[in-house]
């Protein structure tokens, strides 16, 4: 069973999401929070027992908001993994969710099967990417929030990447799939997995997400031109 926390300021968002999540056998939703406080106040013990999974975070909210929130579950270790609730218009502050540590974004108005495939993918331990929605988004926000501080280090890390793990990077940044990966280039599927590992090892990623905000942030991708 994967044990869904829902953290949003609008109860009809908890409660469409709550009814989708637990209309499903495998998935169930155990805690619920209007506000970033609240949300640490009861997910923080509760990972800590091992008994949430995924948070499913809103970004604007009162008190701490989901970039802060994010922050803290993160830095408190292996803990839940987190998805960030957006929309197109609005969340400017996204991609500081996901340099916070977020597994990936959902728009809130995303199909429920792709909110579902979201949490299930988000707890194997792979990001949410994929989607073309969520492609755009990040694309629309990979500039908005520059680092550079970290640009000459990211260069470094970059600069190990062999030929084949920068082409890798660059269909992961435009959102494929390790299937689409490998039938685009050729390879199996196997090997495209090995490369995604060093491409994270390589850049001291956690997962996907991280790695392609990376690549937007080096450069290596530019929005709206792969």
């Amino acid at each position: 069973m994967i044990r869904v926390a829902l953290v949003d300021d609008q109860k009809l968002v908890r409660a469409g999401f709550r009814m989708v999540i637990d209309s499903q056998p495998d998935l169930e939703v155990v805690i619920e929070a209007d506000d970033g406080q609240d949300a640490l106040d009861a997910i923080l013990p509760a990972a800590r027992a091992g008994e949430v999974d995924v948070v499913l975070m809103d970004i604007r909210m009162p008190r701490i908001d989901g970039i802060g929130a994010t922050e803290r579950l993160t830095a408190a270790g292996e803990l839940p993994r987190v998805i960030v609730l957006t929309t197109f218009d609005l969340d400017e502050y996204v991609l500081a969710a996901i340099r916070a540590g977020a597994s990936g974004f959902l728009l809130k108005d995303a199909p429920p099967e792709e909110m579902l495939a979201a949490i299930r993918t988000v707890h194997a331990g792979d990001a949410v990417i994929a989607p073309s929605s969520t492609r755009r988004l990040l694309e629309h926000l990979a500039t908005a929030l520059p680092d550079p501080g970290a640009s000459s280090e990211l260069d470094a890390r970059l600069d190990q990447l062999t030929e084949r793990e920068r082409e890798v990077l660059v269909l992961m940044a435009r959102g494929r799939s390790n299937s689409e990966i490998a039938s685009e280039l050729f390879v199996g599927e196997a090997t495209v997995k090995t490369h995604v590992g060093r491409i994270l090892a390589k850049l001291g990623a956690r997962d996907r997400v991280q790695a392609v905000v990376a690549a937007y942030d080096s450069g290596l991708v530019q929005p709206h031109r792969g």
